[in-house]
């Protein structure tokens, strides 16, 4: 089979599968992204050469506890009032859990940024194996399910808005360093990007921002301005977040000398080639949105 074809069928496949997934139902959207966890897991252990059974049981295991926990406490909390019959409030605390998981996944995220500075590095600590195989994979896919929540409830405009800035950031950055790219964003990492593509990349995911908020998030009837200001920013975030996160997968990809993090998308690569940009931008969201709710 010719390979851009090839290519263009498991992109379709990968795109359709993500959709419907995610305007079906809250739970099959749950179990996608629970799926592509254990994959990327699996593609990471091999990328830094780590046994793979125990953190493929423990990634599942934090990944079902938490959203479990967080999505369905409130729900559990009046089923068991109902059945006990008694106006009595009990719940777990998801905030403080909130805050706990965030700080260690943005405190892996600089350290990741900082690991991809590292020019002598070949060979990765065993810890330090584990604490990216922790804030860097798993973490991030628990705050992606929590991000399609927003403030109340789950909406799955929000997630797929976040896809389409991301895609539309990953293009533009592509045709326009491969038009008028002539700088060279970070070579040694990545020889193809460019500091034009980056910026265009930016510009185009800006617009694409701008538009999501008008005619595609509408939570409201009124076009706000308040609206345009949170998913451009959010666009901003994506840009820069998402190009570094494509860089770390890459630095981690040339140490364990491949070209890809698995094979499970012909043409493409494996999961974490397709999701390296939104699993290091979704902590950094994550917050954005709390301190959008804080200051609100």
């Amino acid at each position: 089979m010719n390979e851009t074809l090839k290519r263009g069928i498991s992109g379709a496949v990968y795109i359709i599968l993500l959709l419907v997934s995610i305007l079906y139902s809250t739970e099959t959207f749950f179990i996608l992204f629970g799926i592509f966890l254990v994959i990327a897991i699996y593609e990471f252990c091999n990328l830094i050469q780590i046994p793979k059974v125990f953190p493929v049981l423990f990634g599942v295991l934090l990944y079902t506890t938490v959203t479990l926990v967080s999505h369905y406490n409130k729900s559990t909390t009046a089923t068991i009032n109902q059945l006990f019959n008694t106006n009595l409030e009990i719940s777990i605390n998801i905030q403080q859990l909130d805050i706990v998981l965030l700080v260690i996944a943005l405190v892996v995220s600089i350290k990741c940024i900082l690991f991809l500075f590292y020019d002598n590095i070949q060979k990765i600590s065993t810890s330090s194996k584990y604490l990216y195989l922790l804030g860097y994979i798993m973490l991030p896919f628990v705050f992606i399910t929590k991000i399609s929540f927003g403030i109340n409830d789950y909406n799955p405009k929000i997630i797929i808005g976040l896809f389409i800035l991301i895609w539309t950031n990953d293009t533009f950055a592509y045709i326009v360093g491969k038009s008028i790219g002539k700088t060279k964003l970070f070579e040694k990492i990545s020889p193809k990007k460019t500091i034009e593509g980056f910026l265009g990349g930016i510009l185009f995911a800006v617009l694409a921002g701008y538009l999501i908020s008008k005619y595609y998030i509408k939570a409201n009837p009124e076009f706000s301005d308040r609206s345009i200001l949170i998913w451009t920013s959010i666009a901003v975030i994506v840009g820069i977040a998402g190009t570094i996160g494509d860089l770390i997968e890459s630095k981690f990809k040339r140490i364990a000398g491949v070209k890809d993090s698995g094979s499970i998308m012909p043409g493409h690569g494996g999961i974490l080639d397709r999701l390296d940009s939104v699993i290091f931008v979704a902590p950094i969201i994550y917050l954005f949105y709390q301190i959008l709710n804080y200051v609100s």
